[in-house]
């Protein structure tokens, strides 16, 4: 792995433009991996040559993907068939499946890449999983209805979001127990979360109404002693999706029924304005820069592109239909949106703003992950 890190490392100054030469004995490849829920099989594409290279079949309804960040494996959550599927990503084949609870949605995995954490929202549990022993190794009760457990960039702390319940349990990740559930009173089946990058507060969209809850959460170092809702913020109706800056200064809320995303403050807590963006907005997007916002669509068959520095639409470019997950390359020069309706991936160019083709998939995509890495040949 330590090899293989530092043949990504040369790819990654060659591509900068540096005169370093590429080791020959690796091969460096973006390989973005979508979840098909309709055809249950997964579509590898392969994001330099934009053409999809494998298709592998995993369990019943796959909704959630996530990579590994420290080697070379995909996770997918198979909802109808309550198990994992684990891809080795340097063959592109499933190697294990690993059995959960009744109706999981999504993984997050821990940034040294032991743990994975698993909401399993028909049986009100998270499964803690080993991932290199690759076995559930607990299951927590947290509460009604978990939709999604999120771990916080320390590691100490995952957030499960109780849609049945209108809740949070906060679990310790030392202790694998809850440690505490707050209750979000007037906040409507909680469902995205976002952690700031300090593990300091998380917030949730309350997609029952117009709201989003801001949590506080338990933080030793920065003398923070309990865990507690500070606040609920006024956005659009029905805020669905939550997409962080990424120097975490702000949020952006995808108000799925008014057609516009709200900017929320993260330190002050704050509603800086909504704005107009399309119909049905579903998913946000920060691009590194910090200044690029992209919103998918769902309604209008579209992906904005927004400047987020002078608050002004930038182009609205019409993909695939019923548009969804986003991702972008490392580069950023180009942004894949899934089209959940019409089967396939929309490749944007970013620079230009334009649509630059379409590469078909399998049945209702949903989710994507892209992996970067460099392999031996």
């Amino acid at each position: 792995m330590r090899m293989a890190a530092c043949a990504l490392a040369a790819v990654a100054l060659c591509i900068s433009g540096c005169d370093q030469p590429l080791d020959e004995r690796y091969a460096y490849r973006e390989d973005l991996y979508v979840s098909n829920g309709g055809s249950n099989d997964v579509s590898v594409i392969d994001g330099l040559g934009f053409k999809v290279i494998k298709t592998i079949p995993v369990g019943k309804n796959p909704s959630g993907i996530a990579a590994n960040p420290k080697k070379n494996e995909i996770y997918v959550v198979n909802t109808d068939s309550n198990n994992l599927s684990v891809i080795d990503a340097e063959k592109n084949v499933v190697v294990a499946t690993i059995g959960l609870h009744r109706s999981p949605f999504f993984i997050s995995v821990s940034p040294d890449g032991t743990r994975g954490y698993v909401a399993n929202s028909g049986s009100n549990n998270v499964s803690v999983i080993d991932l290199a022993a690759r076995k559930v190794i607990t299951t927590i009760t947290v509460g009604i209805g978990p939709g999604m457990a999120v771990l916080s960039s320390d590691g100490k702390t995952v957030v499960a979001s109780l849609r049945g319940e209108n809740a949070l349990a906060v679990i310790d990740t030392a202790s694998l127990s809850v440690r505490n559930k707050v209750v979000l009173s007037d906040c409507q089946q909680p469902g995205d979360v976002i952690l700031l990058p300090d593990s300091s507060k998380a917030f949730v969209a309350c997609s029952g109404g117009s709201q989003v809850a801001a949590v506080q959460l338990k933080n030793a170092a920065l003398k923070q002693d309990d865990d507690r809702l500070l606040t609920l913020l006024n956005v659009g109706k029905t805020p669905i999706h939550l997409a962080l800056k990424p120097d975490g200064g702000e949020i952006f809320v995808s108000n799925f029924d008014s057609g516009t995303f709200s900017e929320i403050a993260t330190q002050a807590n704050e509603v800086g304005g909504s704005y107009l963006i399309g119909t049905n907005p579903v998913r946000g997007l920060v691009g590194s820069d910090n200044t690029t916002l992209y919103v998918s669509n769902f309604g209008s068959d579209t992906v904005a592109l927004y400047d987020i520095t002078i608050n002004r639409l930038l182009a609205s470019i019409h993909v695939g239909s019923k548009p969804e997950s986003m991702v972008l390359s490392p580069n950023q020069y180009y942004l894949f949106v899934a089209d959940t309706r019409s089967g396939d991936v929309a490749v944007v160019r970013t620079q230009v703003r334009a649509l630059f083709t379409m590469i078909p998939v399998g049945s209702k995509p949903n989710a994507m992950v892209l992996k970067a890495f460099a392999v031996r040949k």
